[in-house]
């Protein structure tokens, strides 16, 4: 049952890169007077590798424990290699200086598809975003997440127990610089599990959200790297649109805390960061549901599920042509009492890889990827009546990736 969750991202017209072709050209002609700026830039990749078990093959080119079987040869047999170039990246940035101060914009898609394009190579936006002064507003990084936590690794998903969502949303910055405070108004959204309730009456549930999420951090920058501390608050609703009882119409409040961090030695940085909330899977990297059922009978009906989310990486230079990530993440969601045998309940993640950089803007590289789905009950049955069990896997892959990168206009 799903209520509105938003995507991770939204399908980008192929119109955009007729527009994007012919701008150059325009840009260039008001550009050396005005001091505006244009970056282009984005990479070709390619992914190949092998995985030892099974996921779902809409996934088959990333790690989610959340995709991995929950009882035995749910995706058919193990062993499968996969190949895809979804990394794929394109992007334009601007920078155009005004009396008043200077407008920046970003614009960037990817081939990654998910939701209804899930498993398909397509357009996907992931930032649609413009910002003057001390305000912002658009598509982009929600104030909750940390994006410098995520590794220098090639596998595309990243640590599930991180906080990981681009939002849209309006966003305040009254500090910047080496000590930055930001406020934002987001878009809410939320997804549930009505459990053993499923099939009964009474679940036609249609999501609710009066208000938007609101999300602040503050971040302090400093040679040895930076911490930061982010909140977000948010109010979720489900109304039951079914007339037979029983009426599971309900609400929840969700709430989180992300405290995380970079800490540089020379040339190498270690990524860390804990969250901990409720009902806020759906800002996680990769998680199931923000609203669990309760116990049928209970005048709740539902709970907002608390979780907590763990990511511990070391990014190593071996020197101007080698580098290399190491480690672990979790996450882990305390399951409501009416959720199924076979509802999520932990996912764990580790790789390790050795990549290398022959000349700028090229980079070859292996990568050895291991993961966990923990089911809420293993040895219990799933509603089709499918014995409940936890699995792990474990991939190699290979990646290709070619950077490229084109300034126009400036001072």
């Amino acid at each position: 049952m799903t209520f509105g969750r938003p995507g991770r991202g939204i399908p980008a017209l192929g119109l955009a890169l007729v527009i994007l072709a012919a701008t150059p050209s325009v840009f260039s002609q008001t550009a050396e007077e005005s001091g505006a700026r244009m970056d282009i830039y984005g990479f070709a990749m390619l992914d190949m590798g092998y995985e030892n078990g099974q996921s779902d093959p809409d996934w088959f080119d990333v790690l989610r424990p959340t995709k991995l079987p929950h009882f035995e040869d749910q995706f058919g047999g193990d062993n499968h290699f996969f190949a895809g170039v979804r990394q794929s990246r394109f992007g334009v940035k601007t920078w155009n200086p005004t009396s008043k101060g200077e407008i920046k914009t970003i614009f960037e898609f990817e081939l990654f598809g998910v939701g209804a394009d899930a498993g398909q190579t397509t357009f996907r936006l992931r930032h649609a975003w413009g910002e003057f002064n001390h305000f912002g507003a658009g598509q982009t990084w929600s104030p909750f997440m940390d994006p410098d936590v995520f590794p220098n690794s090639i596998e595309y998903w990243g640590p599930p127990g991180m906080v990981f969502f681009r939002n849209v949303q309006a966003r305040w910055i009254p500090m910047m610089g080496d000590n930055e405070l930001m406020f934002a108004l987001e878009r809410p959204g939320a997804s549930g599990d009505p459990g053993v309730q499923s099939g009964t009456p009474g679940t036609a549930l249609q999501g609710h959200f009066p208000l938007p999420d609101l999300s602040a951090h503050y971040r302090m920058k400093r040679d040895w790297g930076h911490v930061q501390i982010a909140g977000i608050l948010r109010k979720m609703k489900w109304d039951d649109t079914d007339p037979a009882a029983p009426n599971l119409s309900g609400s929840a409040t969700g709430w989180g805390v992300n405290l995380s961090s970079n800490l540089k030695f020379a040339e190498d940085t270690l990524r860390l960061q804990v969250a901990y909330g409720e009902g806020i899977a759906n800002y996680m990297n990769d998680a199931t549901v923000d609203v669990g059922a309760l116990a049928p009978g209970d005048p709740d009906v539902g709970e907002a599920l608390p979780l907590i989310g763990v990511v511990a990486f070391y990014d190593r230079t071996w020197g101007p042509k080698f580098t290399s990530t190491f480690g672990y993440s979790m996450l882990s969601i305390d399951n409501s009492e009416g959720q199924t045998a076979d509802a999520f309940h932990k996912g764990q993640y580790v790789l390790a890889n050795l990549l290398y950089y022959p000349v700028k803007n090229l980079m070859w590289g292996g990568e050895v990827q291991w993961g966990k789905r923990t089911n809420n009950d293993d040895g219990g049955l799933d509603p089709d009546g499918n014995l409940v069990e936890s699995f792990d896997d474990w991939r190699i892959q290979f990646s290709a990736k070619y950077n490229f990168s084109h300034t126009l206009g400036g001072k």
